[in-house]
Formats: structure tokens, sequence, C-alpha cells
């Protein structure tokens, strides 16, 4: 039983052991999705029409793995992972509503079904208890740790508001988003694509907490994601609805944002020196 002794910004065991926990379900997810996307009536908890949503929602899942093996393995503040935890709560949330609001489409006698449901009932739960949990140990700012500028800071959290009313759009109105995405969905695809957009949340942590730390690991996990749905864009390509301004709005989009964001990455591999932060990282 961990004590508190003090709010030094720790990540206590039981963060790490549910991250251990986590993480093997989503690179096995991710194998699943996003190597046999045209396979999942076979192999997954039910059937995906469309490969672009398969390998969407895969990128969400090693960016997911990649962010809890880092909490496991790497990150030794609470800083760096907390924003991270909201948006998997949430995420995570969508999903479980999503399953009971579409309970008849999924494939209830195989295994695979009956872990996602074992998962998205238990995982919200888990994932908030252990927010609650390591908030207690939340350290305030120094005066001497790097901060986001001012655009940077609203670079961040626009994009991150941007994506969170996206994902709540969709999910709230599926039948509308389907006449307007860029790919077939169905109403439960749409859904859960809304509650993979509703990852950006994490971006919106810049409101409350400026530092730096807040959003560096998040900006990698956002350049993992964001490099496999290009690539998945690659594989899928046949599947896009070209009539659609959407298609093109979004494409655009996805390759500015991972762009803007991989220039980041190589600027802040740099040295940089103590004081304010100026780069622009994008919200997940």
């Amino acid at each position: 039983m961990e004590t508190n002794t003090g709010r030094d910004d720790r990540v206590l065991a039981t963060t790490r052991a549910l991250s251990a926990f986590i993480a093997p379900f989503l690179l096995v997810a991710f194998v699943l999705l996003y190597g046999f996307p045209g396979r999942t009536a076979r192999l997954w908890a039910w059937p995906i029409q469309a490969q672009m949503t398969s390998m969407l929602l895969a990128s969400a899942y090693l960016g997911g793995c990649w962010f809890f093996l880092r909490v496991l393995l790497v990150e030794r503040r609470w800083a760096a992972v907390r924003m991270g935890f909201v948006s998997v709560a949430l995420f995570a949330t969508l999903l479980g509503i999503a399953t009971i609001l579409h309970w008849d489409k999924f494939s209830h006698g195989k295994a695979a079904f009956w872990v996602w449901a074992g998962l998205y009932f238990t995982a919200p739960f888990l994932v908030v208890a252990a927010w609650l949990t390591n908030q207690r140990y939340a350290a305030e700012s120094r005066p001497d740790e790097p901060r986001l500028g001012r655009v940077a800071r609203t670079v961040v959290a626009g994009f991150g508001a941007l994506a969170l009313v996206t994902g709540v759009l969709m999910f709230l109105f599926p039948t509308r988003a389907i006449s307007l995405w860029p790919w077939a969905l169905t109403p439960l695809t749409c859904r859960v694509v809304g509650a993979t957009f509703c990852l950006g949340v994490a971006g919106m942590g810049v409101l409350a907490d400026d530092r730096w730390e807040t959003v560096r690991l998040m900006r990698r996990v956002q350049l993992v994601m964001f490099a496999l749905i290009l690539v998945a864009a690659v594989r899928a390509r046949a599947e896009f609805l070209t009539d659609r301004p959407l298609t093109w709005v979004m494409g655009a989009g996805f390759v500015l944002l991972f762009a803007g964001s991989l220039l980041s990455e190589v600027r802040d591999a740099r040295p940089r020196h103590m004081g304010r932060h100026t780069l622009s990282p994008h919200a997940p």
C-alpha cells in the first residue's frame, strides 16, 4: 500500500501495473486490425466493413500501447502522462457505451467479443481510479520549468478542442456524420471513429497546465498515430469517397498536422535552454 509522503509528481506502482495490464491487449488489437484489416469478420469482435476504419482504430491502439509502455518503463513524472489517462478514460467510456447501443452488431460467440466487452466495461473505471489516486501526488510546477508560449498553447488547445468536438458530434449524430465522412461508415463504426477523435482531449490540458512536460509524450503518441493513419490511407485509398469535400480537407489536415508535429519534434531534439518554450506541438 502506497502512502502519501508528499506531492512529488511520482507515477505510482499501481498506475504502472495498470499500464502493464492494458498494453498487451492494445498490441494484439493493433496486429489484428492493422495487419489483417480485411479479416475482421473472423478475427475481431464484430465485422468492420471499411478497412480504413480498422486501420484507424489500430493506429489509436498502437499509440496507446506505446503510451502505456512509456508509463510502465520510462516516465517518472505524473505531469507527463496524466492527460493521457484522461483521454483514455473518455475513449474507453465511449466505446463501452457504443457496445451497449449496438449490442446486436457484435459477434457474441467469439472470444474476441468477450475480451472487447470485458475491457471496455472495466477499463473506464480502472483508468479513472488510477488517475484519481495518482493525482494526489501531482506537484506544482516549478518556476524554472520550460513552458509553452502563448501561440503554441493556443494551437495545442485548439486542435484538441477541434478533435473533441468532431468526435462528440460523430458519436451523438452518426447518421449525419456518415453522410459527410470520407469513407463508408455504419452507426457503430461512426461512433468508434468518433471515440478515437476524442483522444484529442489530451491537448486541452495545456489550458490548465502550460508546462512543456504536459505535451511532450502526447506529441510523440500523436506522431505514431498519424504516421500509421497516413500509411493506412494509402493502403485503403480505393475506399475514399473523392466527391466529398471532407475527404480532401481531412487528408490535407492530417498531412499538415503530421508534418508540423514532426518538425516540432526534430527541433526539440536539439539542445535547448531552460525557459519559455516556443515550439508549436499539436494536440493528439
